[in-house]
């Protein structure tokens, strides 16, 4: 271990759809956080890990704060509050033209009451023609909070990320790396492989079917030949949704099949079999039993 290397833990905090993932992302130069269009994507802690150096930065991608209609809202909540205690440096995430809102007013006391080191990310300033309007929304937030730090980035077109990526390395204190220094994720394979699979239900499927699936990996095991074959189950609410993501003749099914295969041999540099199956469990996001089995930690379902 090299002395003089540093390291960091940054919890990346913000109201649903922002664009946290996506800053993740972009950080880290490959995907491991689920994107999409559609708000509160991300249901566990995403840990990836950037080593720059003797910089190692640990980034916990927390789902977005919103008022939780489920046990699975419970948790996903449950998780940002945990997240938020245990770390070096919070990264809040807002929206570029948006006034400061009740998640974000709420995330700041909270940066009081621990006495956080914060970095603001203001997201989308590629989608704001008036930059007179982003000044104020700096000051607005300089007022609320004394931030270290202010940077007005882009996911989408990486502007300001190299300026935050900066910012970020500065809260990191020396005492080693924690991780290998080509670890990206410390997520298990099959919570990744679930993920995308998941990502292109989010993408595919339309208003309430996708927050009502759970995708579990039965199998996953690699062939003498280096082919990986993976059995996924696709877990919804109802047979309405179950026939909606088989789709007619299995369409629907195919193309999240296809969409997803695609992106897990991206990642992990292989051929992959992938073979998905839809069951159904009746209001499975309010059974902590089942929540459970998903992957969901039960302490948070209360």
């Amino acid at each position: 271990m090299n002395k003089s290397d540093k390291s960091a833990f940054i919890a990346i905090v913000g109201r649903p759809n922002v664009g946290k993932s996506s800053i993740l992302n972009r950080l880290l130069g490959q995907k491991i956080a689920i994107v999409s269009s559609k708000p509160q994507t991300t249901r566990n802690r995403i840990t990836g890990v950037l080593t720059d150096g003797e910089y190692q930065l640990v980034f916990f991608d927390t789902p977005g704060m919103h008022k939780p209609k489920n046990s699975l809202g419970k948790y996903m909540v449950r998780s940002v509050n945990e997240s938020v205690g245990g770390v070096d440096c919070c990264m809040l995430v807002v929206e570029a033209g948006k006034e400061p809102g009740k998640t974000e007013l709420d995330l700041i006391e909270k940066f009081k009451t621990l006495d956080m080191p914060a970095i603001l990310a203001i997201n989308k300033i590629d989608m704001l023609p008036d930059k007179e309007v982003l000044m104020k929304q700096i000051l607005a937030y300089s007022n609320l909070y004394n931030f270290d730090a202010v940077v007005p980035v882009s996911a989408q077109d990486g502007s300001g990320i190299d300026e935050l990526l900066d910012e970020l390395k500065k809260q990191s204190s020396e005492g080693g790396h924690y991780f290998d220094d080509d670890t990206l994720t410390d997520q298990p394979e099959r919570v990744i492989a679930a993920e995308i699979i998941r990502e292109k239900i989010l993408r595919l499927c339309d208003k309430e079917i996708p927050h009502g699936t759970a995708v579990v990996i039965e199998k996953m095991k690699t062939r003498e030949n280096g082919i990986l074959d993976i059995d996924a189950t696709i877990f919804c609410e109802r047979d309405t949704h179950k026939r909606i993501l088989i789709g007619k003749n299995g369409s629907m099914l195919k193309k999240i099949s296809t969409y997803a295969r695609q992106d897990i041999e991206r990642f992990f540099d292989c051929k992959v079999f992938l073979q998905t199956w839809v069951k159904v469990k009746e209001d499975w996001r309010n059974r902590a039993q089942l929540l459970q089995n998903f992957g969901y930690n039960e302490k948070n379902f209360d």
